[in-house]
């Protein structure tokens, strides 16, 4: 077998689908060869180390930063729908950024996650605060407490976030956001 043959094949999403599952630490080189069909030894010598494997397998990845369209003010309840209740199959179900925190020990993800996070959605979410005083931690403390129920719902899967609708939610994403951003944010 060429390179040509095992480097789509190990890099490709659904080699993502076991650092998802199971983190950067809880995948092995021997998981990622068995799910390809090819030795151990085939993937170190053309990735180099799990790192060079996961940083491709990374690259690869077609989960960029996808904001919802529509006026800013929409974007909470937008973004709650995107982050926790849209379908996500393709990253073991559950939202990349999510995924990409199981992972997080590792400096690539870490660099990939923060860049993503921080250039994507606290960007256009600081839209939201008003005035200036701590308007990043503002933003930052929203951020936080969205991507806290994406975890909660689908890593540690508590019992009544995760039966819990998209309608009983947003009530309290809106008293959240009009708290922290110092103006009413419609849920619909």
């Amino acid at each position: 077998m060429h390179r040509e043959q095992v480097v789509p094949a190990a890099a490709a999403e659904d080699r993502l689908d076991r650092f998802a599952r199971d983190g950067y630490d809880g995948t092995s080189v021997r998981d990622v060869a068995g799910d390809v069909g090819v030795d151990p030894a085939l993937v170190f010598r053309y990735f180099g180390s799990k790192s060079g494997l996961f940083t491709e397998a990374m690259a690869g990845s077609s989960a960029p930063v996808v904001l919802p369209d529509g006026p800013v003010e929409e974007l909470p309840a937008k973004l709650l729908r995107q982050l926790v209740f849209e379908d996500w199959t393709e990253y073991a179900g559950e939202h990349p950024l999510i995924a990409m925190l199981r992972s997080s020990g590792h400096e690539d993800t870490k660099d990939r996650l923060r860049q993503q996070v921080c250039e994507g959605y606290l960007d256009v979410l600081s839209q939201l605060a008003d005035g200036n005083e701590d308007k990043n931690l503002r933003t930052e403390l929203f951020a936080a407490w969205l991507l806290g129920i994406g975890i909660l719902r689908t890593a540690v899967g508590t019992p009544t976030l995760t039966k819990a609708t998209e309608e009983e939610i947003l009530p309290h994403l809106a008293a959240v956001a009009e708290a922290l951003f110092g103006r009413p944010v419609p849920t619909e």
